[in-house]
C-alpha cells in the first residue's frame, strides 16, 4: 500500500470533515422542519439530539479512522482481534459510498445548471408578470423539464463526477485540501452575507418569529412523537455518519489535538449552516408570500425540488432577484461539490488500500464506473421503464437508492461503529477511550462509558426501526 498521506493544517481537516457533513437537508429540510415543528422547542430538542447522538458517534468514527490509519475498507482488518468479523462492515461501507454517489451526483449537477440559469438570467423570464403561486407552478415545469431530460442529466452527471475525481487525482493535499477549503470559506461567506441580506427584507421579523420563537402549536399540530422524532432524525442524518464518509478524515490527522474537541467545532459549523439557510428562507418568504405559513403545511413531504421551485420563485420577485439567485446556487454547488469531493476521497482511500494504483488510475476507472452506475437513477426519472415503476418497495429505483443508503446504511453502519468501539468483543471501550482523549481539547470523561455501551445503540436502534418502518 502505498505511504498514508496526511493533511496540511487543522483547518484543512475541519472545513473538509464539515463539508462532507453539511448536505441538502442543512439547506431546506432543517430551517423548515425547525419552522413547521414549534421554532425554537425543536432547536431546543435538535440541539439535545445532537449532544445526545451525533457528537458521540461522529467521535467514534473519527477514532476509528485515526486509530487504524485506514478507511473503512480496511479499518475494522486492522483494529480487529484475530478471528472476529468486524471487518465485514467494509462491504456496508463501500456500497453506501457508491450509492450515495450513484444519484448525489446528479443532484449536485441540477443545482450547476440553476446557477448558470440565474447567471444568465434565463430563468428570470420564466416568472415575468406571474404572482409567486404562479410563478412556483411554472417553475415547477422548468424544473420537471431538467429532471426528465436523460442526456442532460448524463451531461450533468459526468461533469460532476469528473471535476471530483480531478480534484481527487491531485493528491490529498494539493487537491481535496486545497480546493475544499477555498470552496467551504465562500460557502460559508455566501450563507453569511445571503442571511444578512434576508433579515433587511420587510417580512425579516415575521419569518424570524416563525422560525425562532418557541411554539407549542407545531406540538399541538403534529404530536410530541412526531416533533421528538423529527428532530432525532435531523441531528443524526445530518452528519453523514455510518458509512466511513468522516472517518477517513480521522485517518489523515496526528494526535495533536483530542477528537471530541474536533467534533464539537465540525458539529458547530454543520448547525451554524442549517441556521444561516434558515435566515435566507423565511424573512424572503414572508416579504413576498403573505401565505408563507402554509407551505409548511406538511412539513414531512417537502423534498429537494423546493429549492428549485417555490424557493426560486421567491428570488424571482425580489429586487436584484437574479444575483440572490446566483449567490444561492452557488453556494448549493459549493455544498454539493464540498460532499461529492469527500465522498470520492473516501472512494479513492478504499482503491489506494486494495491496489497499487496511483491517483490519477483511480480516478479514470472510477469516472467510468460512476458514469455507468448513476444511469439507474437518472433513468427513474426520465425514460418510464423499469427502473421508474414504483416495485422496489415501492419506491423507483432512485428513491430506492436514498432509501437503502439514509434509512439502513447511515444508522446501521453507525450501530456497528459505537458497537465495535464499546464492546469487550470489537475494538473496546480503552482502546477507544484512549484514541479519542490523545491530545489536546475537550476530553469524553469516563463516566460516559455506561451510556455510550447500552444507551447510545438503544437509540440507534430506535432512529433505524423509524427509518425503516
Amino acid at each position: 500500500m502505498q505511504k498514508r498521506e496526511a493533511f496540511a493544517s487543522r483547518l484543512g481537516f475541519i472545513l473538509i470533515s464539515a463539508g462532507c457533513a453539511i448536505g441538502l437537508g442543512n439547506v431546506y429540510r432543517f430551517p423548515i422542519w425547525c419552522g413547521a415543528y414549534g421554532g425554537g422547542i425543536f432547536l431546543v430538542f435538535y440541539i439535545a439530539f445532537l449532544i445526545l447522538l451525533g457528537i458521540p458517534v461522529m467521535t467514534v468514527e473519527y477514532a476509528v479512522g485515526r486509530g487504524s490509519q485506514r478507511s473503512i475498507a480496511t479499518s475494522f482488518d486492522v483494529l480487529e482481534k484475530k478471528g472476529q468479523k468486524w471487518h465485514l462492515m467494509k462491504y456496508l461501507g463501500v456500497a453506501g459510498n457508491y450509492l450515495l454517489m450513484m444519484f448525489y451526483t446528479c443532484i449536485a449537477g441540477w443545482f450547476l445548471i440553476y446557477f448558470v440559469k440565474y447567471l444568465g438570467g434565463s430563468i428570470m423570464t420564466v416568472t415575468e408578470g406571474l404572482e409567486v403561486g404562479e410563478a412556483t407552478a411554472a417553475l415547477g415545469g422548468v424544473f420537471g423539464g431538467i429532471a426528465t431530460n436523460f442526456g442532460l442529466n448524463v451531461l450533468i452527471t459526468v461533469i460532476v463526477i469528473v471535476i471530483g475525481f480531478g480534484i481527487c487525482a491531485l493528491g490529498l493535499n494539493n487537491g481535496v485540501e486545497k480546493i475544499t477549503k477555498v470552496m467551504m470559506v465562500l460557502l460559508l461567506l455566501l450563507i453569511l452575507g445571503l442571511g444578512v441580506y434576508a433579515c433587511t427584507m420587510p417580512g425579516a421579523a415575521e419569518g424570524l418569529k416563525f422560525y425562532f420563537v418557541p411554539s407549542v402549536e407545531g406540538i399541538k399540530k403534529f404530536g410530541l412523537a412526531t416533533v421528538l422524532s423529527a428532530a432525532m432524525s435531523q441531528a443524526f442524518f445530518t452528519l453523514s455518519l455510518g458509512i466511513g464518509s468522516i472517518a477517513i478524515f480521522g485517518s489523515y490527522i496526528g494526535k495533536e489535538r483530542s477528537l471530541l474537541g474536533e467534533t464539537y467545532t465540525v458539529v458547530g459549523l454543520d448547525t451554524f449552516v442549517a441556521l444561516m439557510s434558515g435566515l435566507v428562507i423565511f424573512p424572503a418568504f414572508f416579504t413576498f408570500n403573505p401565505g408563507a405559513a402554509q407551505v409548511v403545511e406538511q412539513p414531512g413531504e417537502i423534498g429537494a425540488g423546493f429549492l428549485f421551485t417555490t424557493l426560486s420563485s421567491i428570488f424571482n420577485h425580489m429586487a436584484g432577484g437574479r444575483v440572490i439567485g446566483t449567490l444561492f446556487f452557488l453556494f448549493m454547488v459549493f455544498a454539493a461539490m464540498s460532499t461529492v469531493v469527500a465522498v470520492f476521497e473516501n472512494i479513492m482511500s478504499f482503491w489506494i488500500e486494495w491496489t497499487k494504483l496511483k491517483r490519477w488510475q483511480i480516478a479514470g476507472i472510477n469516472v467510468v464506473l460512476l458514469a455507468v452506475l448513476s444511469l439507474p437513477f437518472i433513468m427513474a426519472n426520465c425514460t418510464g421503464g423499469f427502473f421508474s415503476k414504483s416495485i422496489f418497495l415501492g419506491r423507483n429505483f432512485g428513491d430506492f437508492e436514498d432509501f437503502l443508503v439514509s434509512n439502513l446504511a447511515l444508522p446501521l453502519g453507525s450501530l456497528i461503529y459505537v458497537l465495535f468501539c464499546t464492546w469487550r468483543a470489537g475494538w473496546g471501550w480503552d482502546n477507544y477511550f484512549a484514541e479519542v482523549n490523545a491530545g489536546n481539547g475537550a476530553r469524553v470523561p469516563a463516566w460516559l462509558r455506561p451510556y455510550m455501551t447500552y444507551i447510545l445503540p438503544l437509540i440507534i436502534l430506535v432512529v433505524l426501526i423509524m427509518s425503516l418502518f
